[in-house]
């Protein structure tokens, strides 16, 4: 996988903590408190201990250690988390455009010397009870990180990922299949015309559709000339064909060394274990080198530069003549300098985040763009921070003005500084930050660590983000002008800075494809008939090996009977707060409250349905009671961890054809906070403004630009999404909130010159949604603080009582269901759902073309509920299906990034593909898959390895904060999730036969297709789809 970059202070949002929820591991003293007892000097198989540092802020005892024979560097972190993590990352600084080094990272995981099996990364995923496995090609490093709550799944994955990364097979066949090659377009036809294949190949062309991939790559490439920056580690797709297998193999050899390697681990497993595992595995092989991989400064400039680039249009922009970007960036300092990093991004968020920034009131506010450049602020993820500032969405006349307002707004900042209450806001927001507990905390502290360690900064600094806090505040304290000084030396006298733009070019694709036709062409030329017989044949055998049935018995595996065979029992209790149902959850959150609320939607009018999205996004945005929307963006960064309303489709558990709809409220604060919070929301029920419709302007370019944006990303889900709309009711609202309709409708918005008739609609479904009568509410909070946030939310919904009695529900069938599992049906609360028993799902095959040189492919059967027998069965068939054959089809011969089958909790069957080279083809993948499950040509282990799968979803870590929602949303009772758990156990060989025939075969399905994709003819020229 290809990483684009991230600021600090985006890591720092990731940077969640998780909680010690499981406390059925017995121990004598805590993981952190283990650790404190080892001392500097300490020899450990191989390793010395060099420091020893108590975090207490995050809960950890962080160990650093030094590889005595290779020098390779070690860290870890001790924290009471089952979820326990290892990473191990290389420095990987390739000088070409071949993207080598993402290459590699595909190919190292196909088989190594202990697992010569093809493709032990993608088997593991079937053999381990793994909450992450994945692997990362940044601009200067590679990641190879996995985490799991299993000791004994732990240990497996260690001897898999330790071997893939230092002893790899590399073998052609797998360079070929994951990088590129010649192939025939049709393998077993040697006259069918020769083409570009591989998966790298293919995901880096779906790369390069992405504007704001293509204008961040080339950003970075110009701002860094002169060394490995100026090239892209990902791979140039008309460059990927210039690298050789041998130029694969020498790169290995000189980044994959363990003098170039970085170990960390982080949870509640003991050290000493991991570092007896790495030692006997893999280092004890090695002598120390010098890799000689370091990254030199960038030289500075002596003056700015200029620079323009060209991009395929956006047929979904919301103004086709305002395509252009413009961005400056500056080369700032080294980012091993802790303390100065984290200044320059606390000071890069009080520049731009929020209305009350300088560079939003300059730059978003004069609506002169759609969004800030899809780089913004504060990067440091290269050895060399940068910080960027820019316009997307503009007209090209616009440009000379927004250089211009960029320098006067530095000049104003140089003068006028920020408000004190500013930056108390953005430090309130580290200290939520560090508070609240996530369920992927060694992920986030892996890539948060990452790019400074790999130039040698101090991974242990940069977990004290308290000291650094405390460092920063005194600084401002000593001099009042602290952060002025840091504009004036960095923007206004930094000679090294690049002024970028960007436009649209119409031809711009087409001058691609032609580029890859000549390199084609070139390659072609050169060949005897002699080579293209060899590449015929080479064809045949690739084809041959991935048509093999592997075996992959080399491979450690977990069993199911190490999958646990009842859940974890999660407590609540039901109240009231002045009448409105009310859950209490009580969890060890650290401090903090968090607050949902889940508001039906029932009684909203059709004609108001696709403007809901919309209310969500705007309604904290745009003032409230005695605050203006910069006032209220103020108080909110002040007193709580967020506020945000979304929109939520809950498909019923029992039956297809009822749902219920509404919109999900949901905040978090620090204890102390919370008559603030709770006044924040009773000032958007009581008294919302909706009477600015310029800064509802700015909100609406903003969101339809970023749905534009992000199809190139998500068009699998998009796919899906327009796939299902004909299947089941809930189908036909997800596709009008979230699938291309609401794309669409919000670019219809955007052209809009006058949004009067918008700003008449959002009182209209405030009304409807924000009202008592239609709500409840759920609270996760520390016993000891319960009491007092029932109080609050008792004074909260006496508050809003005024709004009561609202009109009442439109559909005529309402069926209710009881919140609370244990009572009689109509002696308690109830959720009411939408009923369509009269819903008749019909059959539909959809196109999109957009400018993209990839398809998005999906076809989705309408099957069973949630609590249905066979619900089990079609989950564990899915996995199977993905992992045993559509992975092989539509991946390893199909050359697409991704694809496979999933089961939603809607009752859909889904088929998708993920940046595909291929489009009506991969239907017939999706149709082959299910002729091989109908004819049962798959073994018992397939089976547990599908099963082993399934339960490492089921049984995700979930976080303090998020316990107990599937009760509260779906009212999914623990019951009900241990008979689904039984269910899944108790799947056998002739059940699964049994389902793929009854509701996947040919003559049985009720299906909807979609695909997004590039201009295709033969689609086109067939009249059973329909072409938007």
């Amino acid at each position: 996988m290809f990483r684009q970059t991230k600021t600090v202070l985006q890591k720092l949002r990731h940077l969640r903590l998780s909680g010690q929820q499981h406390a059925w591991r017995l121990k004598s003293s805590s993981a952190s408190e283990r650790a404190l007892l080892h001392q500097p000097g300490q020899k450990i198989h191989g390793f010395t201990v060099k420091q020893v540092v108590a975090v207490p802020d995050l809960f950890i005892t962080a160990v650093k250690l030094t590889h005595d024979k290779t020098g390779a560097q070690y860290l870890h972190a001790a924290r009471d988390d089952s979820n326990n993590l290892f990473s191990v990352q290389l420095r990987t600084t390739p000088m070409d455009n071949t993207g080598v080094p993402h290459i590699l990272e595909h190919t190292v995981l196909c088989g190594s010397e202990r697992f010569p099996c093809r493709d032990p990364f993608f088997k593991m995923l079937n053999r381990s009870l793994s909450t992450f496995m994945n692997a990362f090609t940044a601009s200067d490093y590679t990641m190879y990180p996995f985490s799991t709550q299993n000791g004994k799944d732990f240990q497996n994955l260690l001897s898999v990922y330790l071997d893939a990364v230092f002893f790899p097979c590399l073998r052609e066949q797998d360079f070929w299949q994951e990088g590129w090659r010649l192939e025939n377009e049709n393998p077993t036809d040697s006259n069918s015309p020769l083409m570009f294949k591989g998966v790298v190949f293919n995901e880096m062309k779906g790369a390069f559709s992405d504007n704001e991939r293509l204008y961040a790559q080339h950003l970075q490439n110009k701002l860094y000339p002169d060394h490995t920056y100026s090239v892209v580690s990902g791979g140039e797709p008309l460059a990927i064909p210039d690298l050789s297998w041998e130029q694969l193999k020498q790169f290995h050899a000189t980044h994959y060394h363990p003098s170039n390697a970085r170990f960390f681990t982080y949870g509640d497993l003991p050290l000493e274990q991991h570092l007896k595992q790495i030692e006997e595995e893999a280092l004890s092989r090695f002598n120390h080198i010098d890799p000689n991989t370091q990254v030199p400064s960038q030289p500075h400039w002596s003056s700015p530069r200029e620079d323009h680039v060209t991009c395929g249009p956006d047929a979904l922009a919301p103004d086709p003549a305002r395509q252009n970007t413009l961005c400056v960036s500056y080369l700032l300092g080294d980012i091993t300098d802790t303390f100065e990093g984290l200044t320059l991004s606390l000071l890069s968020s009080l520049m731009i985040s929020g209305p009350n920034a300088p560079f939003y009131k300059a730059l978003i506010e004069p609506k002169i763009g759609t969004d800030f450049s899809s780089v913004v602020g504060y990067d440091g993820s290269t050895k060399e921070a940068s910080f960027s500032i820019g316009l997307q969405g503009m007209a090209e006349e616009d440009l000379e003005r927004v250089k211009q307002i960029i320098s006067q707004t530095i000049n104003d900042i140089i003068t006028n500084g920020f408000e004190e209450e500013r930056i108390e806001a953005l430090l309130h927001k580290i200290e939520i930050q560090m508070k609240h507990q996530s369920t992927n905390f060694g992920l986030a502290l892996a890539s948060y660590i990452a790019s400074s360690w790999n130039h040698d900064g101090d991974p242990v600094e940069l977990l004290q983000i308290s000291d650094n806090v405390s460092k920063f505040r005194q600084a401002l304290k000593e001099n009042p002008r602290f952060l002025q000084d840091k504009v004036q030396l960095y923007f206004k006298e930094n000679p090294h800075s690049l002024t970028l733009s960007m436009s649209p070019d119409e031809a711009y694709l087409e001058k691609q494809a032609r580029a890859e036709e000549e390199k084609l062409h070139k390659k072609i030329q050169d060949l005897s008939e002699g080579d293209k017989k060899e590449i015929y044949e080479k064809g045949l055998e690739l084809l041959e090996a991935q048509n093999q049935t592997q075996d992959a018995s080399c491979l450690p595996a977990l069993k199911v009977s190490d999958i646990a065979p009842t859940i974890a029992l999660t407590a609540v209790q039901m109240g009231r707060a002045a009448g409105v149902p009310v859950q209490f959850c009580e969890q060890p959150t650290n401090g903090l409250v968090y607050f949902r609320a889940m508001c039906s939607l029932n009684t909203l009018p059709a004609d108001l349905m696709l403007y809901v999205p919309l209310f969500c996004s705007v309604i904290t945005q745009m003032g409230c009671g005695a605050l203006d929307y910069r006032q209220q963006a103020q108080q909110m960064d002040l007193r709580t961890g967020g506020m945000s309303v979304s929109t939520m489709i809950i498909p019923d558990s029992t039956q297809l054809d009822a749902y219920e709809q509404g919109v999900v409220l949901f905040s978090s604060c620090l204890d102390r906070n919370l008559p603030h919070m709770f006044q924040l929301w009773t000032d958007i029920f009581n008294s919302p403004r909706f009477d600015d419709q310029e800064r509802l302007r700015v909100l609406v370019m903003m969101a339809a630009q970023e749905l534009a944006n992000g199809i190139s990303n998500s068009g699998h889900i998009y796919a899906m999404t327009r796939a299902g709309r004909h299947l089941t009711p809930a189908g036909e609202l997800d596709e009008t909130f979230g699938g291309m309709e609401q794309v669409k409708f919000m670019k219809r918005i955007a052209e809009m010159s006058d949004l009067s008739q918008v700003l008449r609609a959002l009182p209209r479904i405030r009304r409807h949604l924000l009202n008592p009568d239609n709500m409840r509410c759920a609270v996760n909070a520390a016993p000891q603080k319960m009491s007092r946030t029932a109080e609050h939310l008792d004074l909260f919904m006496m508050d809003i009582a005024g709004k009561r009695k609202g009109p009442k529900p439109i559909s005529p069938n309402i069926i209710e269901r009881p919140l609370d599992a244990l009572t009689q049906p109509g002696s308690g609360p109830s959720r009411k759902l939408i009923s369509e028993p009269h819903f008749q799902p019909c059959q539909m095959k959809t196109f999109f073309p957009l400018p993209f040189s990839v398809n998005f492919v999906s076809e989705c059967i309408r099957t069973v509920p949630f609590i249905h027998q066979d619900y089990a069965s079609l989950c564990i068939l899915a996995r199977m299906m993905t992992a045993k054959f559509l992975h092989g089809e539509i991946r390893e011969k199909g050359g697409a990034y991704g694809g496979g089958a999933r089961m939603g909790g809607g009752g859909l069957f889904s088929f998708y593909s993920y940046r595909d080279p291929n489009s009506t083809q991969t239907l017939s993948a999706f149709r082959k898959g299910v002729d091989w499950a109908k004819s049962g040509q798959f073994t018992q282990q397939d089976i547990d390895e599908a099963k082993l799968s399934v339960f490492s979803a089921v049984d995700s870590p979930v976080a303090p904060s998020g316990k107990g929602m599937g009760l509260f949303f779906s009212g999914v009772t623990d019951e009900m999730k241990q008979s689904h758990r039984e269910r899944l156990f108790a799947v056998t060989h002739s059940h699964l036969v049994d389902v793929a025939e009854r509701y996947l075969g040919m003559g049985q399905r009720t299906c909807g297709v979609a695909i997004l994709g590039p201009e295709n003819e033969t689609i086109k020229k067939d009249p059973s789809w329909v072409v938007k």
